[in-house]
């Protein structure tokens, strides 16, 4: 019976981390988001966006299409090559969150406020503002 329960227990366990793990990688959205903004890929960060999303860089402010609204990131980091991305503030909870953000690009420092919209079928930056520390 002993032996029983410790190939029970030696079993259950490892399982009981990986879910663990998972389930903490998918709580923080802003962990890959971060990751694409440091590395300037306007591509996959519009992955992301809601199919109309708030779009304010450095005060041009407008509501676009997913794709409009990836052609001005992708103008934005063409300007201004990303350097390094550190979200210092995150809050919220289902279905919006939001972050803040310290972006080191083209030689400037930037903030960057997210808000995420948490639906069904995912997880979708609903408005993105870039604006000059």
């Amino acid at each position: 019976m002993r032996s029983l329960f410790t190939v029970l227990v030696a079993t259950i366990i490892p399982f009981c981390a990986l879910s663990a793990q998972n389930s903490g990688e998918h709580q923080d959205v802003f962990v890959p988001i971060s990751k694409y903004i440091q590395s300037g890929d306007a591509e996959k960060l519009s992955a992301w966006f809601a199919s109309n999303l708030e779009i304010d860089i450095l005060g041009n402010i407008n509501v676009t299409s997913k794709a409009q609204a990836k052609q001005v990131i992708k103008d934005f980091f063409s300007n201004n090559t990303p350097k390094a991305f550190t979200v210092v503030h995150r809050s919220g909870k289902p279905p919006m969150k939001y972050a803040i953000g310290n972006l080191s690009a083209g030689g400037q420092k930037f903030r960057v406020t997210l808000f995420v919209k948490t639906q069904d079928d995912g997880n979708f930056i609903q408005s993105i503002r870039i604006e000059k520390e």
